[in-house]
């Protein structure tokens, strides 16, 4: 027998045992998590718990956050240390209400309340800068008109609060998506264009730009988002930049408000040192000068959730605009960057369902709700740690507020509405339904997305056979060949 045929023949070797001598050691991947992770996200519902998992932690975050800042205040006022957090709880509890009903929602609902609620947000505008400009021209004894009263960036109608630029943003964000569906292919024409988003827009800026600087360039980033998810050509973009910033200077240096506004923007050119050497009186400063201390006493790891000293009334806004300051103090480094992460995976959530969605609206307001909630979260993280001017944003899901808190989460059910449309989902959830109860408790199934169809296809009437032309008839077969002719 050669030598080949015995290795042939020859029983495979036994396995070696993990710890005997001679054995392989298994090597570990360093990108088996990415990997995994890439699995994860490749699952058909993956964007809709995502986003479920990232606005719920900053929900939580945000609630804590709240209770700490103005525990103190509030007991000092009210002898209640959970007056202004029972408030927000309420708030929240309502927002949940409205994420609910929003993520139940179809598309067409979406778009037949748009005009609805632009219209409403409009009037609301009118009625508090109205009421503000003729209090400021003497014409009122006082800001308030029967039971409505406008208060700077409120307005009171009897025992209701509201903030109506906060229901502006989700109104713009319904109406211009609506707007630019219906239009199409035809925005590529400046007319078709103009008519009638820009002239609307532009009214929604000054009527909220008017008294909140700030919700004026989230309304600007909002609109960019909607007309880029359109596929508007690129040179409305640098018109409608160079319109903004114009605007935004002459709000900085309008009259009512102005001194104010142009100090915060010449306070974010000075040095640090001129910052901390700020005095309490200087109101363009002093804010600024409180946010860094708080920042620089937090450290890697913070002084401990409840443990700030700058929020016994040392920094203005603590709950509200610099709650930021209040997370850096008492979590540090470490808080802030959960906070950031939550963030970026949001923002990561609501661009994958904008790419997702196959409906053109979709796409636009998930577009728009995203860049709305990042960039109003920019511009309020930068202006605590000083790389924006402040502005005075609410920082989304953790600030004090509860019509920003309402219409946030409403904004938020709407894109977990369109991440259950998503077409993979979508068969997903068709394939295995919840239970008849579930689905009437919780969310009902969405619309199954339509198959897609050839271009010869789709250009055929919707409901008719395709024509198919008839064959020639082929010429029966002879029996015989040449040669039995032949015979």
């Amino acid at each position: 027998m050669t030598g080949d045929a015995r290795t042939a023949t020859a029983p495979p070797p036994a396995e070696t045992a993990p710890g005997a001598p001679g054995a392989r050691t298994p090597r570990l991947d360093p990108f088996a998590w990415l990997l995994a992770l890439r699995g994860l996200l490749a699952r058909p519902l993956a964007s809709y718990y995502l986003l479920l998992a990232s606005a719920g932690l900053l929900l939580v975050i945000g609630l804590a956050m709240v209770f700490s800042a103005t525990s103190v205040q509030a007991y000092n006022t009210s002898g209640n240390a959970y007056a202004v957090i029972a408030q927000q709880i309420g708030a929240a509890v309502v927002g949940l209400a409205a994420f609910w009903v929003c993520q139940r929602l179809p598309r067409r609902t979406f778009r037949a309340i748009a005009k609805i609620s632009l219209t409403v947000s409009l009037v609301l505008l009118v009625i508090m800068d109205g009421i503000a400009v003729l209090y400021a021209a003497k014409a009122l004894p006082a800001p308030r008109i029967g039971f409505v009263h406008s208060e700077t960036l409120w307005l009171y109608l009897g025992p209701l609060q509201l903030q109506p630029s906060e229901l502006a943003k989700f109104a713009l964000v319904l109406w211009g998506a609506d707007v630019l569906t219906r239009k199409g292919k035809s925005i590529v024409n400046p007319r078709e264009l103009l008519t009638p988003l820009f002239p609307v827009v532009g009214l929604l800026f000054v009527l909220v730009g008017y008294t909140d600087l700030g919700t004026m360039l989230c309304l600007l980033i909002l609109f960019t988002g909607l007309l880029w998810a359109a596929g508007v050509p690129m040179r409305f973009f640098g018109m409608l930049i160079g319109a903004g910033l114009a605007g935004i200077a002459l709000l900085i240096m309008a009259p009512v408000g102005g001194g104010y506004r142009s100090g915060r923007f010449g306070a974010f050119f000075q040095s640090d040192a001129d910052i901390i050497s700020c005095f309490a009186r200087d109101e363009t400063c002093y804010q600024a000068k409180q946010g860094l201390l708080a920042i620089a006493d937090g450290g890697w790891f913070g002084v401990g959730l409840g443990k700030s000293s700058l929020k016994w009334n040392w920094l203005p806004s603590a709950h509200n605009d610099f709650i930021f300051a209040v997370i850096a103090e008492e979590l540090g480094v470490v808080g802030c960057l959960v906070v950031l992460s939550l963030f970026a995976v949001l923002t990561y959530t609501g661009l994958r369902i904008a790419r997702r969605v196959q409906d053109p609206f979709r796409r636009m307001a998930a577009c728009a709700v995203t860049l709305w909630l990042v960039s109003q979260a920019v511009i309020n993280i930068g202006g605590v740690v000083k790389l924006l001017p402040i502005t005075g944003l609410p920082l989304p899901f953790i600030s004090d507020g509860g019509t920003a808190l309402v219409v946030t989460l409403a904004a938020v059910g709407m894109l977990a509405s369109f991440a259950r449309a998503e077409p993979d989902a979508a068969r997903a959830l068709h394939a295995r339904p919840a239970p008849k109860w579930v689905q009437l408790v919780w969310a009902p199934l969405p619309a199954l997305p339509t198959p897609a169809r050839p271009a010869d296809a789709a250009a055929e009437p919707a409901g008719k056979p395709e024509r198919t032309e008839p064959k020639a008839k082929e010429p029966p077969a002879r029996r015989g060949g040449p040669t039995e002719r032949r015979r």
